[in-house]
């Protein structure tokens, strides 16, 4: 058994000026003004969209991330329709193979210390999760039929492609206090990291401190 914090990837090649150069010539085809792009007009410009609320332009870019987090996580992601998702699957994956260590990974519940009782409750349990998983095998059980007996907790890969009006509807709502801890664990640190690589886009989406 493997025990990991949940992460994020970045899949996608992001030029955060170029980005919003794209959405400022989409953007005044509305307004047939592209004579009045410039060297710095961009922010300007996509500023103005979001505050005037026209966010269909922003549809335009897209960005691709890789979460690994735990499979109750991604049932709230892939609730987001306008969206692209490929997943690792249970179906298909024989975890006490080789390939994966012979091992379950699950993720760790951050909300609970390792010395308090209710962790060793729940580590215990993933443990005989694990090896009822490997009987099942050994018993001539298909992986699609195995899977039955897997938890939340079960560490998966979602690859999700949105475009950037979709990823701040996205931010605004698992960010917020309101979302599942777990939620927010890993949309906090993606938020910040994309705050750093595009511009203007997510700057009024606040959500709180990314430490856990």
């Amino acid at each position: 058994m493997k025990i990991i914090a949940p992460s994020h990837e970045i899949l996608s090649e992001i030029d955060g000026a170029k980005m919003l150069r794209n959405i400022e010539l989409c953007g005044r085809v509305c307004y047939k003004s592209e004579d009045r792009i410039t060297d710095g007009s961009a922010e300007k410009f996509v500023g103005m969209i979001l505050k005037s609320g026209h966010e269909s332009v922003l549809e335009h870019e897209k960005i691709t991330v890789r979460f690994i987090c735990d499979r109750g996580v991604t049932h709230e992601i892939v609730r987001h329709r306008i969206a692209s998702y490929s997943q690792e699957s249970t179906r298909y994956c024989n975890y006490s193979k080789d390939k994966f260590g012979n091992e379950i990974t699950f993720i760790r519940p951050f909300f609970w210390a390792e010395d308090e009782e209710k962790y060793a409750v729940w580590k215990n349990t993933m443990q005989e999760i694990e090896n009822a998983y490997g009987k099942l095998i050994s018993l001539g059980a298909k992986p699609e039929e195995a899977r039955s007996i897997l938890p939340n907790s079960v560490k998966t890969e979602l690859v999700v492609t949105m475009n950037l009006r979709e990823w701040r509807h996205f931010f605004r709502l698992r960010t917020s206090e309101r979302a599942h801890p777990q939620m927010r664990e890993v949309a906090l640190p993606l938020l910040c990291e994309l705050k750093g690589l595009v511009p203007v886009i997510f700057d009024d989406i606040n959500g709180a401190d990314a430490s856990y």
